[in-house]
């Protein structure tokens, strides 16, 4: 799926999961659903980073692009190093090693890790990221007409005013993980349903993606999971643009209403 498609299905993903969070009762507070909502709107772009052409690649400038390269490369290796006979042979890293579950995991268990040791500045970027990331996403036509730095300082000014609202007593800095110093391990959470949501998008087009790496299945170790052939679509066919987008924001809607409450 394209960029945009991605972005919505991350973030109608956290408000799904907030409403299942309120019916079984351990509500998010509402600064939760929303910071989850954007975090997982932008990590569901992060996968792409094994792609030069992909949105992410233009959201820092040069050390995006540059990150991209590395991580194509990255991909890349590991997929020759590790495909057997029967995984075809193929030029780059795209949809290998960042479109696995175990990489989701990862990512998101080093934010968490990094959210609980390194402190508010450790946050702080985080949600910078993620924010970029979202921005870029959500509203994909504004960002591609404004100045990075425009898209950069929002993301920067709603990361410290965000980080400022979690903070106060009740609004869920330490919300699902209540022991002391676990402030902001939940983190992780968001960036790891992104990413798995992406995968998932991304299995339901032409080439599948192969999710289940590094596990077997058949005789093929990077498996393109998917549907059956006649049920899968092309990135940014008439099937992403009218079917699944409207359904994502349909979803995210219900989803955040029920997580709030109104029903």
């Amino acid at each position: 799926m394209m960029g945009p498609a991605h972005s919505l299905s991350g973030a109608a993903a956290w408000l799904g999961v907030g409403a299942a969070a309120a019916a079984f009762d351990h509500p998010m507070p509402w600064p939760v659903l929303v910071v989850g909502a954007l975090i997982c709107a932008g990590a569901a772009l992060a996968p792409d980073l094994d792609h030069k052409s992909a949105t992410i690649s233009r959201a820092f400038g040069p050390v995006s692009r540059g990150l991209c390269e590395i991580v194509d490369k990255l991909s890349y290796a590991v997929y020759k190093a590790t495909r057997s006979t029967s995984d075809p042979r193929r030029s780059g890293g795209h949809r290998t090693l960042t479109h696995t579950w175990l990489w989701a995991v990862l990512i998101g268990a080093g934010a968490s890790v990094a959210a609980v040791t390194g402190g508010r500045w450790a946050v702080l970027a985080i949600l910078f990221v993620h924010l970029v990331l979202a921005v870029e996403g959500l509203l994909w036509r504004a960002a591609r007409v404004s100045s990075d730095v425009l898209v950069w300082l929002l993301g920067a000014t709603g990361a410290w005013i965000l980080a400022g609202v979690l903070d106060q007593p009740g609004n869920g800095a330490d919300w699902f993980f209540t022991g002391p110093g676990q402030e902001y391990l939940w983190l992780g959470l968001p960036i790891v349903l992104g990413a798995l949501v992406h995968d998932i998008g991304d299995a339901l087009t032409v080439s599948g993606c192969p999710i289940l790496w590094p596990i077997p299945v058949g005789r093929k170790r990077w498996y393109p999971i998917g549907p059956p052939k006649g049920m899968r679509f092309r990135a940014g066919s008439w099937v992403e643009l009218k079917v699944l987008m409207p359904a994502f924001m349909v979803l995210g809607g219900v989803g955040g209403a029920s997580a709030l409450g109104f029903f």
